[in-house]
């Protein structure tokens, strides 16, 4: 990152889009949406039909209210986008959806940077969780399977203090998660926790396997940022490390030297990301977190996605 309840149960799969489809139309309030032909198989270099495009909410600077910021992305050709909660209007979404057609597929726990669960003062991780909690309600009132979450800083104590106080943390929404079917989708970020900030470029992922694996949990995995270590490791390599544990995809770009970069701008060997997705059997959302604006800069995101992806 760079920056309510309902009885109904959904239960989605680690990375099925299409199990996640169906239970958006189950929910009541969703008039259907149309369904999609079968496609002809794609070179196996490519991971058009496995990849879905999301986009974080606030990438979108359009006039007008949310439905109307929904149909724009829908027409450029996102399938779904990512809100943040705690702050999202749940009846206002839900309406955003019925009328676009566009589902939202998760969200981004919107304090998890000042409110964390790493704190050493236990009012605020305990804050921390009841905010994680009502991510994963309103995420599952509006038919999203995800809340992305930064676990903790680095700068909150030893690296085995913000371990052992994230993951409490974690532990306690967990079964509320698993109620609701919606995975706490941890973020690899520079938080300067479970690697090294100043450290060599070839840092491999194994203390994010170790921590998610620790956890013992299927509704935590990581939403795995391909262009936030890039200063650290190959994501290529990361990729395999991390395999199933895998549970979506942030997009962005990173080189030594143009810095945060436009996808496809940067270092990230792109064509290396594609088959080691395609390796390890990915099949789910990718969701770009980039430098938004209006419907031109919007539309290009897109595109870099498709190119990046071969998904066009």
């Amino acid at each position: 990152m760079n920056a309510q309840h309902q009885t109904s149960k959904i239960t989605i799969p680690r990375r099925g889009f299409l199990h996640a489809s169906s239970a958006l139309l189950a929910l009541p309030w969703l008039a259907p949406l149309s369904s999609t032909p079968v496609q002809a198989a794609e070179p196996a270099s490519s991971l058009k039909g496995r990849l879905y495009k999301s986009l974080k909410i606030g990438m979108v600077n359009t006039p007008g209210p949310l439905t109307d910021k929904f149909k724009l992305l829908k027409e450029l050709g996102f399938d779904g986008v990512e809100m943040d909660s705690p702050g999202m209007d749940v009846a206002e979404t839900r309406k955003a959806i019925q009328e676009s057609g566009l589902p939202v597929d998760g969200t981004v726990c919107s304090t998890h940077w000042n409110i964390r669960h790493s704190d050493k003062n236990p009012e605020t991780r305990a804050k921390a969780l009841a905010d994680l909690q009502k991510a994963l309600r309103d995420t599952h009132a509006v038919g999203g399977n995800s809340v992305l979450l930064v676990v903790g800083h680095g700068n909150d104590g030893t690296e085995r203090e913000v371990w052992e106080r994230s993951q409490a943390g974690i532990r306690q929404a967990i079964p509320l998660a698993a109620e609701l079917g919606v995975y706490i989708a941890i973020e690899n970020v520079w938080n300067q926790f479970l690697y090294e900030h100043n450290g060599p470029e070839n840092q491999t992922a194994n203390k994010f396997r170790d921590y998610v694996d620790e956890l013992n949990s299927p509704w935590v995995g990581l939403q795995f940022d391909l262009g936030n270590h890039q200063k650290y490791g190959r994501p290529a390599e990361w990729i395999r490390t991390l395999g199933r544990r895998i549970v979506k995809l942030d997009v962005k770009d990173w080189g030594k030297q143009a810095g945060w970069a436009k996808i496809g701008q940067g270092d990230v060997a792109w064509p290396e990301v594609r088959k080691a997705l395609l390796e390890i059997g990915y099949s789910g959302w990718a969701a770009a977190e980039v430098s938004g604006g209006g419907r031109d800069q919007l539309r290009e995101v897109r595109e870099q996605m498709d190119q990046v992806f071969a998904l066009a």
